[in-house]
């Protein structure tokens, strides 16, 4: 939800800007941070690691005056689960690890050569791949991510591939659903209008309240890899119609 008196252009600019700077200074903290912890656990490491988080929503909250509210908590299970999230944003790679239980994400391996940010990512036992290797890479999120949940891990997956810009729904890659189909463990699909508010490549962060909706819990057992994609695809799609209309319904 946009909020009704939006700032003038050059506030938003100077606003976004600061919280530019304040994000470039708490990633440069946490990652020497996160260095010293590498010889630690996982556990220690994440729960070091996602303070980062913590302090960009609070920046985000002072100085941009950008909050979230999420609904469906109710639908988040027990155990750990596949987590298809919509991609609209840098925002949601922020905020999931604020809903959900500590997890791992199915990211592009070229992030982590990013300075201090790539660092911390690395920290955090993603599953890296090449998009460009195929099978390869199918199997690696397979094996990988078999590897993650046993070791009660949630693990995150972008299905669209790509950020799609507000309005927009991009086809689901066949990685988590593989993922989901070979192992057995439900997806928790998740929807959310981010991109309107910090939007794909954009510099400006404007103010109001990002809607999160967790959709219910999709058993995977008996399903085929098709059957889990479209699911997933078709929950996203009609809730994305609710706080995210196509481009022409607006």
């Amino acid at each position: 939800m946009l909020l009704s008196n939006q700032p003038s252009q050059s506030e938003l600019f100077l606003r976004s800007l600061v919280f530019t700077i304040g994000q470039a200074i708490s990633t440069i903290v946490f990652a020497f941070g996160g260095l010293c912890l590498a010889p630690f656990s996982f556990t220690q490491r994440y729960g070091f690691l996602i303070q980062w988080g913590r302090v960009n929503f609070w920046l985000l909250k002072k100085i941009c005056n950008l909050d979230f509210r999420v609904q469906g908590f109710e639908h988040i299970p027990l155990g750990p689960a596949v987590v298809f999230c919509k991609h609209q944003s840098a925002w949601e790679t922020i905020a999931l690890q604020r809903i959900f239980p500590p997890q791992i994400w199915v990211l592009r391996k070229s992030l982590l050569w990013i300075p201090f940010f790539g660092w911390g990512l690395a920290l955090l036992d993603p599953i890296a791949i090449d998009r460009k290797a195929g099978r390869k890479a199918l199997n690696q999120i397979i094996e990988q991510g078999k590897q993650r949940l046993e070791a009660g891990r949630w693990v995150v997956v972008f299905p669209e591939g790509t950020r799609m810009p507000p309005g927009e729904m991009g086809k689901f890659k066949v990685g988590g659903a593989s993922l989901a189909q070979a192992t057995g463990y439900p997806v928790i699909p998740v929807a959310h209008n981010a991109g309107y508010f910090w939007p794909k490549r954009g510099f400006i962060k404007y103010p109001g309240i990002i809607d999160v909706i967790i959709g219910p819990m999709i058993e995977t057992k008996e399903k085929t890899v098709d059957e889990i994609n479209q699911a997933a695809y078709s929950w996203v799609a009609e809730t994305m119609k609710l706080i995210d209309p196509p481009s022409n319904d607006r």
